[in-house]
């Protein structure tokens, strides 16, 4: 059994040229006004987002590939403007050796620092809840590997994987969709674990691309 935190990057390997995107933007939103560039494309397109018209933001595409828990993704697939691609554990064996012929769990330990309740109580307590969620981790593991060992398929044996198992998404979309999203899973009332992966993708897409981000400050307590 493998223990991993949560990460993301680029999909190909490449940060995003941040501002072949705005310009990209800055183009469509002439068209609607018809106006000829009087200012630069990062001023255009921050008097754009002031205006709250973000339709023309959706010109353009951002593409990462998130590794996280199960139970993440469920959530991050909620956003219907957008398209993803995800680990299959319909066809993904994990007890060959391409995997460590190991299940690789989500580590909880931020998810927990986020949670407005459980991060209140005891550190003993803590320490107990953590202890109970790695031996479910290991049981499950146990009982995956012992059911490909008497034949079952892998589809028939990930029934017994709990929501902790790590998998790996790539989700795509437009800025506006990106913002839509950040505004809902950075938020402090998200799922502590959802905000742990948002937050750190915040970051990072307000580094590499100018002005659209700019107004949104990453939630990380």
């Amino acid at each position: 059994m493998k223990i991993i935190e949560p990460s993301f990057r680029w999909l190909d390997g490449k940060i995003p040229d941040g501002r072949a995107i705005l310009a990209n933007i800055a183009t469509a939103g002439r068209v609607c006004y018809q106006s000829e560039p009087t200012s630069d494309d990062a001023t255009f397109v921050r008097n754009l987002i002031k205006r709250e018209h973000e339709s023309v933001i959706e010109h353009g595409l951002i593409s990462v590939l998130l590794t996280c828990d199960r139970g993440v993704t469920h959530e991050a697939v909620r956003h219907r403007i957008a398209s993803y691609s995800q680990e299959s554990t319909r066809y993904c064996n994990y007890s060959k050796g391409k995997f460590g012929a190991e299940i690789t769990y989500i580590d909880i330990s931020r998810g927990i620092e986020l949670c407005p309740v459980t991060s209140k109580l005891a550190p003993e307590t803590i320490s107990e809840i953590v202890g109970v969620w790695w031996a479910a981790c290991l049981y499950a593991e146990n009982a995956y590997m012992h059911m490909i060992e008497l034949g079952a398929s892998p589809q028939i044996a990930r029934s017994v994987l709990n929501n902790s198992t790590k998998t790996a998404i790539v989700v795509s979309m437009n800025p506006r969709e990106w913002r839509h999203f950040f505004k809902l899973r950075n938020d402090p009332a998200a799922h502590p674990q959802m905000r742990e992966v948002a937050g750190m993708m915040l970051a990072e897409f307000k580094n590499a691309v100018p002005v659209i981000f700019d107004d949104l400050e990453v939630q990380d307590d």
